[in-house]
């Protein structure tokens, strides 16, 4: 079975064999569409993933400030998660950052000056709900 056909058959075997194939720079005999396919599909992927962990981020930070009575060591887990998760993928993907960053007026979510401040490592002053 060549690389191409494997795509829609088992992925794991043609990620494999694409990976050996370029290796020995078969580039003629690699599935060069469905690569190319592959790695832009990670890349959006990561950018969703970023997203995600600032919106809930940014609910939880939005919380802990607004409902005070109502504040739960989960929230404070889930703070100290997100930051954690975001520095890594910011850290292994640099670029990544720009998708955290405040778009011009009229452009972006009403809370783009919450996002840019959390991704450029603001330090978040955050009580222990213990005292």
């Amino acid at each position: 079975m060549t690389a191409q056909e494997l795509y829609g058959v088992d992925f794991f075997e043609w990620a494999k064999r694409n990976a050996e194939l370029l290796s020995q720079g078969c580039f003629e005999s690699a599935d060069i569409p469905h690569i190319v396919e592959e790695l832009d599909g990670w890349a959006e992927r990561d950018r969703r993933e970023v997203k995600s962990y600032l919106r809930r981020l940014m609910m939880h930070l939005l919380k802990w400030q607004f409902q005070p009575d109502q504040r739960t060591k989960s929230w404070l887990g889930s703070i100290g998660n997100s930051k954690s998760e975001l520095d890594g993928i910011f850290e292994q993907s640099p670029s990544l950052r720009r998708f955290a960053t405040p778009r011009p007026a009229g452009s972006g979510p009403r809370n783009r000056d919450a996002s840019h401040s959390v991704s450029r490592g603001v330090p978040v002053q955050i009580r222990s709900i213990d005292g």
